[in-house]
Parts: C-alpha cells; structure tokens; sequence
C-alpha cells in the first residue's frame, strides 16, 4: 500500500502541498525542455562530437517496446512532488530535480557526446512514442544521463513510500526504465553510472528531512582545519584529472570520478560545514545517498583504521564496565550493553542489535565542547543499564576525549592530568587536544 496516502494525519493540510508540487512543476517542465534543447542545439552546431562505446554495446538488442517503461518517468516525475506530506518535501524533492537537471545539462554543453547506435523503425505504439521523443530529443545529451539521474531520486523517493506487493513491484518497474535507456538505443554504457553518481549528489545535496549539508556552512577559521580541507581538495582535484586525461586513453577512468566527488564532500566538511555532510543519524545509520557517495573515503577510513590498530587490542576497559576502543565489527559491539559512536564518518555496522547512540564528530578536529559534555553525559547513563563502549575510528582522540570528561565529571579523576594518565594506563595510546583538555571540568 502507500504509506504515505494512507497516513490519516498530515503535517499540513494536503492543498498546500498540491499547491507548492504544481507551482514547482510549473517552473521546472519549461525550464528542462529549454535547456535541455538548447544543450541539444549547441552540440548539433559543432562537428567535433565525440562518443564513449565500449565494444560490447553492440550486443545490446533494440527492444521497441521497452520505450513505454522509458517514457513512464515523466509520469513519475510529476506524480512523486504530489507524493509528500508537506510542503517542505515538496521543495526537497524539487531541488534534486533541479540539480539534477543543471549539473547535467553544464556537462551537455562542456563535454558533449553522441550516441552512435541508429534505430530501427518501429510501428504501433512504441513507434508512436518514438516519434514522439524524436521531435525534441537529439542524440547528443549523453553523460551524465539526467535520465537515470532522475530515476535514482525518484525510485528512492518511492520506495519510502510503497509496502507490500507494490514494493518489488516498484524495483521491477524501475529496473525496465533504467535498462531501457540502453535497449532503446537512447544511450550509451557510461551515460548509466555517471547520471547514477548525479542522482545520489542530488539526493545528498537535498535530504528529505534532515539539515541541508550546506546550511550554515562558514569558512572556518581553524588553521588546522584548513589543512584537512585543502589536504582533501587536492586529492579531489588529482582523481578529476585523472578521470579526465585517462578518459582519452579508457573510459574506465571516469570512475575516478566517484572518489573525485567524495573527496571533494570530506573537503567541504573541514572547510566549515563540519559532520553533518556525512549525514548520520543518532542511531547510527547514513542516508543512502552519504553511503554510496562517500564510500570511496569509507574504504580509505577502513584501511586506515586496520594500519594504526592491528596489532592493538580493539577495546581497552577504563572503570566500572566502560571501555575505550576503535569502531567496532558488529559481533564485536553485540558484546556489549551500549555503544557511544562518535565517528561521522563510519555508519554503524550491519547486524549489530545492541543500543547504538551516536554523536557524530569529524575526525583529528577538537570537538564542540557541549557535544562532547552530551556524550559524556549520554555515558554515564548508558553505564548504568550495563558495560559500554566509547569508540571513534582508531579509540585514540574523539573517544578518548569522551571518556576522559567523563571520569573528571564523574568525580573518578580529580583532574584532566590524571584522567589522561587513567587513560593511558588502560593500554591504549591517546590524543586529547588541548582545547579538549581545556574544557574539561
């Protein structure tokens, strides 16, 4: 069933939403059929348009009727801005169309490519719909494909939306409109997983709910910080270059995009968004789009974490069932009561069922001093109910910095000094930074 339709308390009253949802369509459906054909025009002035096939694409078998799932996302499109509790929805939603939309059409116009393959005639209704798409639709807006671009984000909208039988009913429509970008001869291999990377940027950049990663994002003023970032954009722009010199010899190299993006992500972080681009929950979890987006960083963490702690024990116990450690596996963390998660980088791990509390801070930065005193509060109860883990993503600074304010709060160390000393008599190497030790009480 929807979920959503079926819900017989709304945020707002329904009219406002099919109010915002049709003014918004009013805007975009003019402003995608004009720069979408004006990137088509452009690219038909110039004669040096190139293309990206690998050789197997000419297996690929033209299916005519797959054009009907193909043209179903126009239906979609509109279908899902009526598809929201409230306005806000509405404008979330709206704005991963439009980004969508202007990020693909700026590559239209920079890097132009063609699709090769010439289609059959075709007959009937497929070959009415055709006809159709070819009186506006040249085969020159390639990669990234806006198509799948939107399809991601409205699949994803959906899918929180439909129970039941509809569920993977959904994913099977879905399949056929994204497979039918090929077997429509609409578009070419490279155009799927670069519109994919598009469609998961647009749903980062828009989360349904939460705050927007770029909402009150000022330019730090920690020199460290600084650093990290400018350490981290440089890394973007080195896998930029490299997808786009090693495009000319492989397209494969335009992977490298993905680590690109990601990179660029962590950047903004340190430059002053802070942890909220890594979009994690109190419970531990990350939104789809952070998951897939960031995870060329995560693998970095990962191996990064696995370097500096291998030949270390991965938990240390401080006093009275609290225990000190990396990010744990999930068999790892089911062996204890509570897990106090302050790695914003790292989601909490599938299969594990123990309470998860999560107050996510960037790594090898000073954490913000109230945050820190509610993890170290959050422990002290978490204690009570049974043994708990304070982790990061080595157990050497954001967690050790909890547990110390922790045991100075407590009464269990009379001051920072000797909390440190606590916390490295447990057999765990440490570093608190001193604005961290500075507030501690």
């Amino acid at each position: 069933m929807v979920s959503s339709l079926a819900s017989t308390a709304r945020t707002e009253p329904y009219g406002r939403v099919v109010v915002r949802a049709a003014l918004w369509l009013a805007f975009l459906a003019p402003s995608f059929y004009l720069s979408y054909g004006f990137a088509n025009w452009l690219a038909s002035q110039r004669n040096d348009v190139g293309s990206i096939v690998f050789s197997w694409e000419h297996s690929i078998p033209f299916i005519g009727w797959t054009i009907v799932p193909y043209w179903s996302i126009n239906l979609f499109y509109g279908l899902s801005l009526l598809l929201n509790d409230n306005r806000q929805g509405v404008d979330r939603l709206a704005g991963r169309y439009l980004t969508a939309q202007i990020v693909a059409v700026a590559c239209f116009i920079l890097f132009p490519l063609t699709a090769t393959f010439v289609r059959p005639a075709t007959t009937g209704l497929p070959g009415f719909l055709f006809a159709v798409l070819g009186g506006f639709d040249k085969p020159f807006n390639q990669a990234p494909s806006l198509h799948i671009a939107l399809l991601v984000i409205i699949w994803d909208h959906w899918r929180h939306r439909l129970s039941g039988f509809l569920l993977p009913l959904w994913h099977g429509w879905c399949f056929l409109i994204g497979a039918s970008v090929l077997t429509t001869w609409q578009h070419h291999f490279i155009d799927i997983p670069t519109g994919a990377l598009l469609g998961l940027f647009a749903m980062w950049l828009f989360p349904p709910s939460d705050a927007l990663p770029f909402s009150g994002a000022r330019l730090t003023s920690d020199a460290k910080a600084r650093r990290l970032a400018l350490f981290y954009a440089l890394g973007a722009t080195l896998a930029l270059a490299g997808a786009a010199l090693g495009a000319f010899f492989c397209a494969v190299a335009l992977l490298l995009l993905w680590p690109a993006l990601a990179l660029s992500i962590v950047a903004f972080a340190y430059a002053g968004a802070g942890s909220k681009v890594f979009q994690k929950s109190a419970d531990g979890s990350t939104t789809l789009a952070s998951r897939i987006l960031l995870l060329p960083y995560r693998l970095g963490a990962r191996a990064n974490i696995w370097a500096w702690t291998r030949n270390l024990p991965p938990q240390v116990e401080v006093a009275h069932g609290v225990f000190l450690g990396r990010f744990p596996t999930a068999s790892e963390a089911n062996g204890f009561g509570t897990v106090i998660d302050l790695a914003a980088e790292l989601e909490k791990p599938a299969g594990a069922d123990c309470r998860w509390i999560s107050f996510p801070m960037i790594d090898l930065l000073p954490p913000p001093a109230a945050i820190q005193q509610k993890a170290a509060s959050a422990l002290e109860n978490a204690r009570r109910d049974g043994t708990v883990l304070v982790c990061c993503a080595l157990g050497f600074q954001r967690s050790a910095g909890v547990v110390a304010e922790w045991l100075v709060a407590t009464g269990r160390a009379q001051a920072p000094r000797l909390a440190r000393e606590m916390l490295m008599a447990a057999g765990r190497p440490i570093h608190l930074a001193e604005t961290t030790e500075r507030t501690l009480p």
